[in-house]
Parts: structure tokens; sequence; C-alpha cells
């Protein structure tokens, strides 16, 4: 009884030290030095100024927001429409193929993600294999512009984040209770109603959580910009990476990062407060 107590007082204070040294003394230092001043002759200076947060209200750097979060809206939606019916289908398997299907999306993490956007540059290049195909195929005359484009960057997030959507659908789909869908079916719902009156609502924990964890990477990978956008397409991690390393103004790279943060504070707020919500419900059900 007292090595469990040990074992369980021992591994909360390993957590709160690797959160501690690892996450809130990094963020501090973060936001201290988003507050501090850029020289030429050093990274980071005193006096303290709110100069770096008004910076940010300049036209290109709110261009770069803006467009950031429609790339990474779009990487979202389309990981949800794909990665859905993909969960559901998997949930409901009751064969020896579900597990098959479950490494077949764990298998890409086995890899750096660096090493599959190469990969997607030997599939979308002209000479590559999709362009070959269809001009093999006699479906095409000319290569399709597939890369260094807008387009190219949306694949290649789409094709990296995807079982980040997957796999929390896939937990929160297999819990749900095959008995409610039954009863609407009894009842006379048909399967669209079914859906978007049972299932829908039921893994919506689910799909918040795909969502958070789609959206955020989707604006902060600065990698697949550059490479299967040919440096055309500015998001909000090339942005970061250019300011520390680039322009060496750390205290504005650091505003970036703060305001960022506070944005992924924001829609964990919004998860939590919608799972205290639902747990609630089922309580007083």
């Amino acid at each position: 009884m007292k090595s469990d107590h040990l074992l369980k007082h021992g591994s909360i204070t390993l957590i709160w030290f690797w959160l501690l040294a690892f996450a809130l003394i990094p963020f501090g230092l973060v936001t201290i030095a988003s507050f501090l001043s850029h020289s030429d002759s050093h990274l980071i200076q005193l006096p303290f100024t709110l100069s770096n947060y008004v910076q940010l209200n300049n036209i290109v750097y709110l261009k770069i927001f803006e467009e950031s979060f429609y790339v990474a809206g779009g990487c979202t939606l389309l990981c949800l429409v794909l990665g859905y019916p993909f969960a559901y289908i998997i949930a409901r398997l009751q064969t020896r193929f579900r597990s098959l299907l479950i490494l077949l999306i764990i298998i890409p993490f086995w890899t750096s993600s660096l090493i599959r956007s190469y990969a997607m540059i030997t599939l979308l290049k002209p000479e590559g294999l999709i362009n070959s195909t269809l001009r093999w195929l006699h479906i095409i005359s000319q290569p399709l512009p597939l890369l260094f484009n807008d387009t190219a960057v949306m694949i290649g997030l789409v094709y990296n984040l995807l079982p980040f959507m997957v796999l929390p659908l896939l937990t929160n789909i297999e819990r749900l209770d095959g008995r409610l869908v039954d009863a609407a079916r009894d009842l006379g719902a048909n399967r669209f109603t079914t859906f978007r009156k049972v299932i829908l609502p039921l893994t919506l924990p689910g799909i918040l959580a795909g969502c958070i964890l789609v959206f955020l990477p989707a604006m902060t990978i600065f990698y697949i910009p550059d490479l299967l956008g040919g440096s055309k397409t500015i998001l909000l991690g090339n942005l970061i990476q250019n300011q520390f390393l680039v322009a060496q103004n750390w205290p504005l790279g650091s505003a970036i990062s703060v305001i960022f943060t506070l944005l992924l504070i924001v829609l964990l707020v919004i998860y939590w407060a919608n799972m205290r919500g639902r747990m609630q419900e089922e309580l007083s059900a």
C-alpha cells in the first residue's frame, strides 16, 4: 500500500517537473523576451516595451495570420471530411482487417514527416508518379502544376496531419453505444437523421479533439510550405522561424509565439468546456 502511494506521488512529481522544466519555464522566458527590445548587436535587451505586439498590427503580419487561418481551416475541414468516414468504418468493422487498417494509420508516424514531405515531391513534380500516370493513360497532354503552389501545400498538410484527425475520432466512435443508433432506427429515423441527431452529437468530442490536433500544427508547420510551396506560401510557422533564425528578431518572434500559445489555450478551454457540459448532461440524465 505504501509503495503504491509512493509510486503515485512520484509519478505526479515527475510529470509536474517535466511540465515545469520543458513547458512552463520556456514559455515564461519567451513571454519575457516578447516584452524586451531588439538591436543589431543583441538578440534581446532592455528596456521593456510593448512595441513587439504593436508591430503585429502591421498589414503584412495580419495578412499572414489571415492566410494561416484559411489554410489551417481548409486543412482541418478536409481532414474531417476524409477522416470521419474512414474512422467510422474502421470502428464498425468486426473482422481482422480492422487491426490492419489501424496499423496503416499508425505506420506514417514511424517515418519522419520531413521525409514524407520529400516523398510527396516525387509524386507531385512534373515528371512525378501522378503526372506520369495521367499522361500514360492519355488523360492529360501536359503535366499538371501540382508542385510549388497552394495546392501542394494543402496536399502535404492533409497527408501529414490526417492521422491526427482519424485517431481521436476512432477512439470516440468506438465508445458509441450502438443501442442508441438501433433505437433511433426503430423509431423511424432514416440514416441521415440518425447520423445528424444521434451519431454526430455523440462523436462531437472526438471531432473537436481532432480539429484542435490538426488546426494548430497546420498553422505552424514551416517545412511543408518551404518544400512543397517553394517558399511562396508563408504561414505562421514560417513567420516565427524567419524572425528567430533569419531576421534575428527574437522579441518579435517571441511575441508571435505568445499570441499563438494564447490561441491554443482558448481552443483547449473551448474543448474542456464542451466536455464538462457533456459530462454534466450525462450525470443529470
